[in-house]
């Protein structure tokens, strides 16, 4: 085992739901310069920051699972200009005023209350946790969280500078693509896209995600069919729990 101390962080995947067809995810790519999963197909999420618990407390939250949700939804809004959870939905002068004051600095509570407008981090749903362990790289303890996307939601927008590009997909079509080289997804979010893809709905997700605890996942290597794994647990609702270590991307 490492021993780092790991970074607490949250990341949202938010299900966009058209009649007749598959649910989509949005994800984006990292920028190649970023020593963490430079390059690779992400959920929008990161660190969550001390006035994200400060924040979650005023709004009568769980300090920590609270300040998750509250992450999720800054950094979804910092990175994609997607104001999930905000109410009312803030107008398209008052989303750029509200994002580029984010991106300068400024505290995600002072910028609600500036622009008059709460928030409910009710409408997420917690998904999973990941904690990996790997002494070699920076190690992000990880709450994922899921969101269906409001009707009258904005279309989303890359930051341009983390991520360089952003697009819808079903869970499915990516794996298909990471599989065919066209992408790359590391361990954890081929793992939480195999999940994802078995569903029809956000709803579909939302009750088999309610249907396993919230533990966290810290993969492993052991001894499988002749080659080194990297393995999870087998009873968190994931339908493959291990993969070659060859052909693992790890971040």
């Amino acid at each position: 085992m490492t021993s780092q101390i790991p970074i607490p962080a949250a990341t949202l995947v938010l299900f966009r739901e058209r009649p007749g067809a598959a649910p989509e995810l949005l994800m984006v790519e990292r920028a190649k310069a970023m020593v963490f999963a430079g390059g690779a197909l992400v959920f929008p999420g990161g660190r969550i920051d001390p006035g994200d618990h400060a924040l979650a407390l005023a709004l009568g939250c769980d300090p920590d699972d609270g300040a998750g949700r509250v992450a999720a939804i800054r950094e979804t809004l910092e990175e994609v200009g997607l104001p999930i959870g905000l109410l009312p939905t803030p107008d398209a002068a008052t989303l750029k005023t509200l994002r580029a004051a984010l991106h300068d600095g400024s505290a995600f509570g002072q910028v609600l209350d500036a622009a008059g407008l709460t928030l409910d981090p009710s409408i997420l749903t917690p998904f999973a946790r990941w904690l990996p362990a790997h002494a070699h790289m920076r190690i992000f303890d990880t709450m994922f969280y899921l969101a269906r996307l409001p009707d009258d939601a904005p279309e989303p927008r890359v930051d341009a500078t983390e991520n360089v590009r952003l697009f819808w997909s079903s869970a499915q079509a990516v794996l298909d693509d990471a599989d065919a080289g066209r992408v790359t997804i590391i361990f954890p979010t081929r793992r939480n896209l195999e999940r994802l893809a078995r569903f029809a709905s956000f709803d579909a997700a939302a009750a088999d995600a309610a249907r396993y605890p919230i533990r966290a996942v810290t993969p492993w290597i052991e001894q499988r069919n002749g080659g080194d794994h990297l393995c999870i647990p087998d009873d968190l609702g994931y339908p493959v729990t291990s993969e070659p270590l060859t052909s693992t991307v790890r971040g």
